[in-house]
């Protein structure tokens, strides 16, 4: 496939992925507008990632910290800096508290926060760049051990933790349910209740986004109140091992 075909492709799915969000949007009474794509790019080439920018995508998701740094060069490389710096940058995997520095630097935000212990590592290297981390309280609401995140009883300890912190800020809640989509509906109606529910305390006023939804249930997770969408395979195709 060409690189103007890949883009044409790249663009029609990004237009048939808006066109499902908001006719999901709809069915549950909010805006469309509400809710933003985020491309899933691990393990996807800078190439393809790049074509997608120009396809109109300028939210862009990575689990790992040193793949991202490298990705981001590259597609600098491809694209220029003017529309490379248009991309907004976001930490969707698990991220090790020695790797804060890079997470710090790399990402414009964070949907991964876990621990108070990785948020005061995150909080030292942003203020160290002279920047504020945007992150996301990842919640482990399936229960499955494989599976990074707070519990949900943990929340209100972490959220007042948070407080006393100048260069991380928590702007929502994110989770990763079991792979079904309609066994995902109560856990993301589980977390859209826990984020109202912090908002109510000291320190939660700002948890209004709610991370959740993948290519198999991101309908589900937009009635259920998501505001962004994590979408790799069902935007990139199948991703190389």
């Amino acid at each position: 496939m060409s690189a103007a075909d890949e883009e044409e492709a790249l663009r029609e799915r990004l237009r048939a992925l808006r066109a499902r969000v908001e006719a999901a949007a709809r069915r549950a009474g909010r805006d469309p507008a509400a809710v933003r794509i985020v491309g899933a790019a691990k393990r996807q080439p800078a190439a393809r990632v790049a074509a997608a920018v120009r396809a109109g995508l300028r939210d862009l998701g990575e689990n790992y910290v040193q793949e991202a740094i490298s990705k981001q060069a590259e597609i600098k490389e491809i694209l220029g800096s003017d529309l490379a710096g248009t991309v907004r940058w976001h930490g969707i995997g698990h991220v090790q508290t020695n790797k804060a520095r890079a997470a710090a630097l790399a990402f414009d935000r964070l949907h991964t926060l876990d621990s108070l212990r990785l948020a005061a590592a995150l909080d030292r290297e942003a203020a160290r760049a002279g920047r504020v981390l945007d992150a996301l309280l990842q919640v482990n609401l399936s229960g499955e051990p494989q599976k990074s995140g707070a519990t949900a009883d943990a929340l209100p300890e972490i959220v007042a933790g948070l407080r006393g912190f100048e260069h991380v800020r928590a702007v929502g809640l994110m989770t990763m349910p079991a792979p079904d989509p309609e066994a995902a509906r109560p856990v993301f109606a589980r977390l859209r209740e826990l984020a109202g529910a912090l908002r109510a305390r000291a320190g939660g006023e700002h948890l209004v986004e709610l991370s959740m939804g993948m290519s198999d249930d991101f309908e589900v997770a937009v009635e259920e109140g998501a505001t962004w969408i994590r979408i790799g395979t069902a935007l990139f195709g199948r991703r190389e091992e």
